[in-house]
């Protein structure tokens, strides 16, 4: 039975979650997970220069079939989103740059998968994302038990196709 993997992200510019998981039938197992920080003392270019270099070197390790980012959802603060959309983009342009499909969840989608509720609280995620892929520990940060929730998802997705 062949395996696809599927690199999850959870894009932001402080913090860039991912997690890359196999699926083999209806078996599922984090290959790589972890989360690229950049600091605000760093020019916005450099930040962007490290994830972009950080997500390239998951892409050669992992060789993701697919990828699956989060899509964003903000409130009112339009200064962040506008910086973290810039930094999405980089995650786009290297799936783009790869030729790896995406597919972008909404983070009720993935509590719905992951949950069977779409308005799941963030502990049930991180819980979840800890009994599929069997580990011993939640993720931490929670930007990196995002990403594996976006990857579960997005095979989820891939699988329903």
């Amino acid at each position: 039975m062949s395996e696809i993997v599927c690199l999850g992200i959870d894009p932001g510019l402080a913090r860039v979650g991912y997690g890359a998981v196999a699926q083999s039938g209806f078996r599922l197992r984090a290959l790589n997970y972890g989360c690229i920080e950049t600091t605000p003392d760093m020019s916005f270019n450099e930040r962007l220069l490290i994830i972009y270099n950080s997500l390239q070197e998951q892409i050669n390790i992992c060789k993701p079939d697919l990828c699956s980012v989060e899509r964003l959802f903000f409130g009112r603060n339009t200064t962040t989103a506008e910086y973290v959309y810039q930094a999405r983009g980089v995650v786009m342009l290297l799936a783009a740059m790869n030729k790896i499909p995406v597919t972008e969840p909404k983070p009720n989608q993935i509590k719905l998968a992951l949950c069977g509720v779409g308005d799941a609280e963030k502990i049930q995620v991180q819980r979840m994302v800890q009994r599929f892929l069997n580990l011993d520990e939640i993720p931490k940060p929670d930007d990196t038990a995002d990403a594996l929730a976006a990857a579960v998802t997005g095979l989820a997705m891939e699988f329903s196709r």
